[in-house]
């Protein structure tokens, strides 16, 4: 396993990727501006299924509804990695190493950012039609690559803390500045192994806080996606970078937590075992 040195080394690369979420994109910037305009135009038919998101993420949290993945299969893609034995995401946590997940996460995230390049051109050739079937489906891809990264790093899924956690992550990911900020002191919790179900939950302010920083996300990132064929493009790159980033973030927050864990861990061991 990680020695101190080599986890707090792990610990700074993450707490400067933090500090780097602390700008926005010029087209950020702008994309928060024309939020009126862009509800006026945007045919009902998307107003509709961007609500029912909102139902859909209210029942993963609750229970996983249709959207947890199949945690056997992701354990064999692990075990293979690491040529050993992996029975239980208890394993992981406690004998893969963080060089280890990293590669694994890595590979997943290049497989799903490819798979939703494909999904977004499929369904943006269609415009406005078929992009009410991509929101629902981007959804679906974001939730299955935050608990295979999940997965990864040793935490289970299926836990209603680290369901939680992902839609924390879905948020960071289309948050501005305040909200990024926001939301790292509220992951806090989960750092220092505090019980962090209630606080977390409140701390979602009802759903309409989850439902804008998703219209944000979908707004002007999928408003040309509404032209037949050109959609194509479109769907294509915001699919992909949306996907992207989403990994990215798991990966850092994740790992964030297992290595402040391993720490931990390495601290209370006595001096002469180490």
């Amino acid at each position: 396993m990680e020695t101190k040195q080599v986890l707090a080394i792990e610990l700074v690369h993450i707490e400067k990727w933090e500090k780097d979420q602390s700008g926005l994109w010029f087209w950020e910037r702008i994309g928060r501006l024309p939020f009126k305009i862009l509800d006026k135009i945007t045919p009902k038919i998307i107003h509709n299924k961007i609500g029912v998101l909102l139902d859909e993420m209210g029942s993963y949290l609750q229970t996983g509804g249709k959207y947890l993945i199949n945690e056997r299969q992701m354990l064999n893609t692990i075990q293979t990695n690491v040529n050993y034995p992996i029975e239980s995401i208890q394993d992981v946590s406690s004998s893969v190493p963080i060089a280890n997940m990293k590669q694994i996460t890595q590979q997943i995230a290049e497989k799903r950012i490819k798979a939703a390049a494909i999904q977004g051109a499929s369904t943006g050739f269609g415009g406005v039609f078929t992009l009410a079937i991509d929101i629902p489906a981007l959804l679906g891809l974001s939730l299955k690559t935050l608990q295979e990264i999940a997965i990864i790093y040793g935490y289970d899924p299926n836990d209603k803390d680290e369901r939680v956690f992902i839609i924390k992550c879905l948020q960071f990911t289309s948050s501005d500045i305040v909200g990024k900020e926001a939301i790292l002191r509220e992951l806090s919790s989960y750092y220092r192994k505090e019980s962090p179900s209630n606080e977390a939950i409140s701390q979602l302010q009802g759903w309409r806080e989850v439902i804008y920083t998703y219209r944000d996300q979908f707004g002007w990132k999928k408003l040309f996606q509404l032209i037949p064929v050109a959609g194509l493009l479109f769907g294509a790159f915001t699919n992909r970078s949306m996907i992207k980033d989403i990994a990215e973030v798991g990966d850092m927050l994740y790992r964030k937590r297992r290595v402040l864990e391993r720490l931990e861990t390495l601290e209370d061991i006595p001096e002469e075992k180490k």
